[in-house]
C-alpha cells in the first residue's frame, strides 16, 4: 500500500489530527491492540479505532483533491467494507465508518487501487483552494511542500507530538483562521508591496501568539527553529509549551510595515468566485456526514455537469472544481436532493453535533436528532452569530474550543454550558425529557430580549449566565 491511513477515535475535531486523545477508548475497546494504539500515538491501518458502530478510519489524501472517479471509488469501498457512512471532519479529513477487522484489508486494497495515496508525516494544512484561487496572497501549497521536505531532511529525525499541526495559510477566499494549530504561517501584504509571513504559535488566528513577520526566504527556517525547540522539549511538546521570549530572540527582527487590509473571506459553503471565469462550489453534508449511496448518486450529476476535482475544506465542506457557472444550478439541485447544505446562511451550519449515540459508545444521546430539533425551532438561536455544540459526553470531541452554548450529555440528562467547552462548569442541568423545551426556552429568551440590530450571541452575552439559567429552569 502507498503510505498509511491515519485512524482516529470517534470524533470530528479533537482527534482530527490523526491521534487518540487523553480519555480515549480503553484498551479492551480496540481491535487487535498494537503498540501504536497507546494513548497519544498515531494508529495506522493495521490498528484502527473501535467505535460504537465498528472501526473508524481517517484519511487525508496526499493530493490537493480527488477526481470524481476516485471519490466514487472511496464511497463504494466504504459501503462494501463498512456501513457506508462517510464524514468530512472540521479540518477537512475523510472519516470512513463501520469497518470490521475482517474488512480492513479489502478497504485498503480498494483505496490503493483507486490511486488514493494517504498523506503521512507531520500534519501541514493549507486552504483547500490554494493554487487555484487568484486572490491568494502567496503560494501556501508550494511553501508547505518545501517545509515538509525541510522537516523530513532534518538529522536526527525530530520526535514530534503525534497531534502536532502546522497551518500554512496563503490568504484568499477560503482561509483557515478558525482552525487551531501549534504553528501558524499566515501570508500578509504590506502597503509597500512586500509579502510577508506572520509566524505564530498555539491557537487559532485570533488566539495564537505572534512571534515574527518573516520574508518568504525566512519562513521555512523560522518554522524549523520552532520544530527544533519542540524536539528539545520532548516528544509530547506542543506549541503552547514553547518559550516565547527565547524564540523571539532567535528569530529575525520583525520588519516595520503597514499591512494592507485583506479581503473578506468567504464561507466554504456556497458559490466561491475564482476570478471572472471560474468558481468553486462548496457543499456541506448534513452535519458533516453522508451515506455512500447518496454521495455516489450526487457524483453522477456532478460529473455530467463538468466537475473534475473535489477537495475537502474546513467546516466539513466539499468543494467542487471545474464546472462552468451555467451548470451550477444543476449541481445545487442534486446536492439538496442528496442531503447537502448549499448555503452559507443555512442554520444547520451553526449546529455542531458529535457522532452521538449509536455511533460513539461514549455518547449519552442522539446529538444529530437534537441538532435537527434545534433547527426546526427556528432561527432565533441559529442566526449565524454563534454555534451550538451538541456533545454526547463531556469529552467535547466535535468542538473542543469554547462555544457560546454547549449541550453536554450525561447518564441522567444534560448539562448546559454557556461560553465554555463541554468540560466547563454548566449553568444548569436538565432532565432527559426536557431538551426540546429547554432549547425552545433559549430561543424564546433571545426572541423576547434581542435589541434592534443585536445578534443572538450579543443578546445572550448581555443577558448573562443567570438569565440563561433562569430561562432554562422555566423551560
Amino acid at each position: 500500500m502507498k503510505g498509511s491511513f491515519m485512524v482516529a477515535a470517534d470524533t470530528q475535531t479533537m482527534e482530527d489530527q490523526a491521534c487518540i486523545p487523553q480519555g480515549g477508548a480503553a484498551e479492551d475497546d480496540i481491535a487487535s491492540p498494537l503498540p501504536s494504539m497507546v494513548r497519544g500515538a498515531c494508529p495506522s491501518l493495521n490498528a484502527p479505532m473501535q467505535t460504537g458502530d465498528g472501526l473508524l478510519v481517517r484519511l487525508r489524501p496526499w493530493t490537493p483533491g480527488l477526481t470524481v472517479a476516485q471519490l466514487r471509488a472511496l464511497a463504494e469501498a466504504t459501503e462494501k467494507h463498512g456501513n457506508g457512512l462517510i464524514e468530512i471532519t472540521a479540518r477537512g479529513n475523510f472519516q470512513l465508518r463501520g469497518m470490521t477487522p475482517q474488512s480492513m484489508p479489502g478497504l485498503a486494497a480498494d483505496i490503493d487501487r483507486a490511486g488514493i495515496v494517504p498523506e503521512s508525516g507531520v500534519a501541514i494544512e493549507v486552504p483547500p483552494l490554494s493554487d487555484v484561487d487568484p486572490s491568494e496572497i502567496a503560494d501556501a501549497r508550494g511553501l508547505a511542500q518545501r517545509l515538509r521536505n525541510a522537516i523530513d531532511s532534518l538529522h536526527p529525525k525530530p520526535a514530534l507530538a503525534a497531534k502536532l499541526a502546522i497551518i500554512v495559510d496563503g490568504g484568499g477566499r477560503v482561509i483557515l483562521d478558525e482552525i487551531s494549530a501549534d504553528i501558524r504561517l499566515k501570508a500578509i501584504n504590506a502597503v509597500d508591496g512586500r509579502q510577508l509571513w506572520e509566524l505564530a504559535i498555539a491557537g487559532t488566528q485570533a488566539t495564537a501568539t505572534p512571534l515574527a513577520n518573516l520574508t518568504d526566504e525566512q519562513a521555512i527556517p523560522g518554522v524549523i527553529t520552532l520544530v527544533k525547540a519542540l524536539t528539545a522539549i520532548g516528544p509530547r511538546a506542543r506549541g503552547r509549551d514553547l518559550d516565547i521570549a527565547s524564540l523571539q530572540a532567535q528569530l529575525p527582527a520583525a520588519p516595520h510595515f503597514s499591512p494592507v487590509e485583506s479581503a473578506t473571506p468567504a464561507s466554504p459553503v456556497g458559490l466561491i468566485p475564482l476570478g471572472k471565469q471560474h468558481a468553486a462550489l462548496g457543499l456541506r453534508p448534513a452535519f458533516g456526514r453522508i451515506h455512500a449511496r447518496d454521495l455516489i448518486r450526487f457524483l453522477e450529476v456532478a460529473e455530467v455537469a463538468g466537475v473534475h476535482e473535489i477537495r475537502t475544506g474546513p467546516e466539513h465542506s466539499l468543494l467542487m472544481l471545474g464546472s462552468p457557472r451555467d451548470r451550477i444550478e444543476d449541481i445545487l439541485a442534486a446536492a439538496v436532493d442528496c442531503g447537502f447544505q448549499t448555503r452559507a446562511d443555512d442554520p444547520a451550519n451553526y449546529a455542531v453535533p458529535c457522532s452521538g449515540a449509536g455511533a460513539c459508545a461514549s455518547a449519552h444521546y442522539s446529538t444529530r436528532q437534537a441538532a435537527a430539533d434545534l433547527i426546526n425551532l427556528g432561527p432565533d438561536l441559529l442566526d449565524g452569530s454563534l454555534q451550538v455544540h451538541l456533545s454526547g459526553c463531556a469529552k467535547g470531541c466535535a468542538h473542543p474550543s469554547p462555544a457560546m452554548l454547549t449541550i453536554v450529555g450525561a447518564a441522567t440528562g444534560y448539562a448546559i454550558v454557556v461560553n465554555g467547552s463541554s468540560s466547563s462548569e454548566p449553568v444548569a442541568y436538565i432532565h432527559k425529557e426536557d431538551l426540546k423545551s429547554a432549547l425552545a426556552a433559549l430561543g424564546k429568551l433571545v426572541r423576547n430580549n434581542k435589541a434592534a440590530g443585536e445578534s443572538a450571541q450579543q443578546c445572550l452575552k448581555r443577558l448573562g449566565r443567570d438569565a440563561i439559567a433562569t430561562a432554562l429552569r422555566q423551560g
